[in-house]
């Protein structure tokens, strides 16, 4: 599929496909979260994005989250500070994603920032955001990792052992665990991810169906440029998208 040459082409596109995806699955576009992925996006690009409707953001590195949330707030308190009939619409509230790996030590300053926290995948690191979450006025709510892929190279629990972390992160006060997140291969072919989706929804459904959570468990955080359509038709209802939306520069949203 060609690329189309502008932002906005490419966003639209980017929509498109997603509609299209879910209806094949038997739902609504709206029922699927498109987060965009700034790893290598212009900051110009990032706020063009908002412009067009985009509410959220997903960074894989603390420090570029830090920069990003900074910049951003800054355009929107410039936005709304126009005069009424010179200002576009802006939002009140941009959601920002964690979606790659965390460590422990950067914990403190990500649950600042971020809505979602897609890349929990040890009781180590939730107990350090527990420690953290204590001072915030509302739960984190987080996503558990899952390799379901066994690549050595990609962070995520091992599926056996996804329902155990899940009932210990329970067991926290202050962390709400709403679903499960992965990354499959990166094939030349998008269908060749279907068993690392299809892994991960079966072992969502299971944990749902046990009732081990007690609050809502209910997102699936899947696919990525290459593959975001067989994902959706998986049961993702979060998507990660970057070069896709932002250009070829942003090659990988890991």
């Amino acid at each position: 599929m060609q690329m189309p040459s502008t932002l906005k082409e490419r966003y639209e596109q980017v929509k498109a496909r997603i509609t299209d995806a879910a209806a094949r699955s038997g739902r609504r576009s709206d029922e699927i979260i498109l987060v965009a992925v700034t790893k290598y996006a212009d900051i110009e690009d990032i706020r063009a994005l908002i412009e067009l409707g985009q509410r959220d953001f997903g960074e894989n590195r603390v420090q570029n989250l830090i920069q990003r949330t900074a910049q951003i707030e800054e355009f929107l308190k410039r936005r709304r500070e126009l005069p009424k009939g010179d200002a576009l619409p802006m939002p009140k509230d941009i959601r920002w994603h964690m979606i790659g790996h965390l460590q422990r030590n950067k914990a403190r300053k990500v649950l600042e920032l971020a809505r979602l926290v897609h890349s929990v995948d040890s009781l180590r690191l939730a107990e350090e955001i527990q420690q953290h979450a204590n001072r915030q006025e509302e739960p984190i709510e987080v996503l558990v990792q899952v390799n379901t892929s066994g690549e050595k190279s990609k962070y995520g629990i091992v599926p056996a052992a996804s329902r155990h972390l899940v009932e210990q992160i329970e067991t926290t006060m202050n962390i709400r665990v709403r679903g499960l997140m992965c990354m499959a291969p990166h094939f030349e072919d998008p269908q060749q991810a279907r068993p690392s989706f299809e892994r991960c929804r079966e072992l969502f459904d299971d944990i749902r169906n046990a009732g081990v959570v007690t609050g809502r468990f209910n997102i699936l955080s899947m696919g990525m440029t290459n593959d975001f359509e067989v994902a959706i038709e998986c049961g993702a209802n979060i998507v990660r998208v970057g070069s896709a939306i932002f250009g070829e520069q942003s090659d990988s949203e890991e």
